[in-house]
Order: C-alpha cells, then structure tokens, then sequence
C-alpha cells in the first residue's frame, strides 16, 4: 500500500478583491440640466442677496455704490429699527395684518380646496364633471379682473375698508381644489374609505382621519401656493382698503416708496421693510419643505 501524499490546503481567510467599477463621466445632458438649475437658482436668489446689500446701505450709499457690493457704512441694524420705530410702529401693524390675511386665509383656503377636492373625487353625483370644469375655468380668471366686482359687491354689503374685504376673497383658491382633487384621486384607495365605513366610522370622521392625512403633501403645496399670494397680493388690498392701520406689507411699503421722491430717507425704510417681509415666506419654506420630501416617497416601497 503507497501512502497518500499529503496535499496543502489553500488558505481560507484570503479576501476576494471587489470588482474595480468605472465612474461614468457625466453626459452632455446632465451638463446641460446641472446649468440650466444653476442659472434659475441665480435668478431667484440674486434679487434677494441685492435686498440684503441694499438694507445694510444709507440712502446715499445706495445710489452712489455697487448694488451687489456692501458700502463702507453698514446700518442694517440701524436701518430696521427705524422701520419698527417708524410711526409709532406702523409696520409692525401692517406685519401683523398680514400675518392675518395670509395665515387665515391660507389655511381655511387649503382647508375648503381639499374638502371640495376630496368629494369631487370620492363621490359620484349629478353635475360631479360641470363643476369640475367651472373650477377650471376660475383658475383662468386672475384676480385683478375680479377685484373691482369685489369691492362694488361689499361695499353693498358694508364690509368695504375692513379686515373681512381682504380675507374672504383669500378663502377661495381653484388651484388648489383642483390639485386636491387630482390629488385624491390618484392617493386615496376606495378600499381604504370602504374599510373606515365598515367600521362604522361617518363621512366627515373618515375625510378628517384618513382624507386629510393622505393628502398631507397636497395640502403643504395648496398652503404655500395660497400664503405666498396672499401676502405679496398688493392689488387686492390697494382697492378695498383706504385705512392705513389695516394695510397689509405690500400696500404699505408702496406708501413709503412714493414718499422717498420728497424725503429719501424711506428709501433705507422700504429695503429695511421688504427685508422683514421675506423672512416669514422663508421660515414657512423650510419648516414645510420636508412634508414635500415625505410625500414623494410615499408608495415607493411596497
């Protein structure tokens, strides 16, 4: 009998070397994209970083240096604490106003647009298409054409030159029923409504506890949408109001912008003003963004 010869046993514990991967060089499309959203980042944040050189500079300084580069005396500080000092605090009433006429409006707005939205897509009626199509047709309508109307209407009404001429006509947004409705249609799972049903639960409780949270993302973009408008909406206000203390943002900043002609101090008043006015969009722009993020991730894993 012949011995078995021993045989050496590879060693067991040698790592296997990933596969080496090329990175693929980005293509003229994505070139192109990639410069195309550069370019519109600048067109929106360019006026804005102008507003922010602008209210750091005197009413000199702003005429007779570079727009886009701070002058050598910086009075930001001094510039906002003449806007909040200025007539015994005016513009802190006209922020205020507007914080009303946005906030209210924006929310009751959002707030009917997916109530109307919702039924249109979740139940079948007589006239369900009519009325879709006349909603249709208001987001067509700007709201400068329907202003005059308006003011004629309540000045009937009595309700002219007061909080309630501005706010109401906040209320209704066809955009926003329209996306709401587009919205529930594609969201919502009937299987879902029928199951809450089951359970006993109403119509309102199951638009309320499982309507409203699907549509959540919807609702932020509806939000936005509405609060935006309301509080850079000038012509609506110039035309219902005459009293000075119920001014929003806007009417209010053009009444010191047609002074600046006579006294140039309004001037450094109105950068310092429309400074203040754009921190309320950007805090609410970054709080809700991440409802947006959610909402687009929503059904991607099943």
């Amino acid at each position: 009998m012949t011995a078995a010869t021993p045989t050496l046993s590879q060693p067991q514990n040698i790592a296997e070397k990933p596969p080496v991967t090329r990175r693929r060089r980005p293509g003229s499309t994505t070139i192109l994209v990639t410069g195309l959203l550069v370019v519109a980042a600048l067109y929106f944040l360019v006026p804005v970083y102008w507003v922010v050189v602008a209210a750091t500079k005197t009413s000199g300084d702003l005429f007779a240096t570079n727009g886009f580069l701070f002058a050598p005396h910086f009075v930001l500080w001094d510039n906002l604490a003449n806007v909040l000092a200025y007539g015994d605090g005016i513009f802190v009433r006209w922020f205020l106003n507007s914080i009303l006429y946005a906030g209210v409006g924006a929310l009751a707005a959002t707030y009917f647009a997916a109530a109307g939205g919702y039924a249109l897509a979740k139940y079948n009626f007589r006239g369900n298409s009519l009325i879709f199509g006349l909603i249709l047709g208001g987001v067509l309508v700007p709201g400068t054409a329907t202003a005059l109307p308006l003011f004629l209407f309540f000045s009937q009404l009595g309700i002219a030159n007061t909080y309630w001429s501005v706010l109401l006509p906040s209320l209704v947004s066809p955009f926003g029923l329209f996306l709401c409705r587009v919205y529930a249609q594609a969201t919502v799972d009937p299987a879902l409504l029928e199951a809450a049903r089951i359970d006993g639960a109403g119509e309102l409780r199951i638009f309320h506890s499982v309507g409203l949270r699907v549509l959540t993302p919807a609702l932020v973009t509806v939000f936005l949408f509405q609060l935006v408008g309301i509080w850079n909406n000038y012509f609506l206000p110039l035309v219902m109001l005459s009293d000075s203390k119920l001014f929003p943002i806007t009417v209010g900043l053009n009444n010191w912008l047609s002074q600046a002609d006579r006294l140039p101090e309004f001037y450094q008043l109105t950068t310092g003003g429309v400074l203040l006015s754009v921190i309320p969009l950007a805090i609410a722009m970054i709080v809700l963004q991440r409802f947006w993020r959610g909402g687009l991730t929503e059904g991607a894993v099943k």
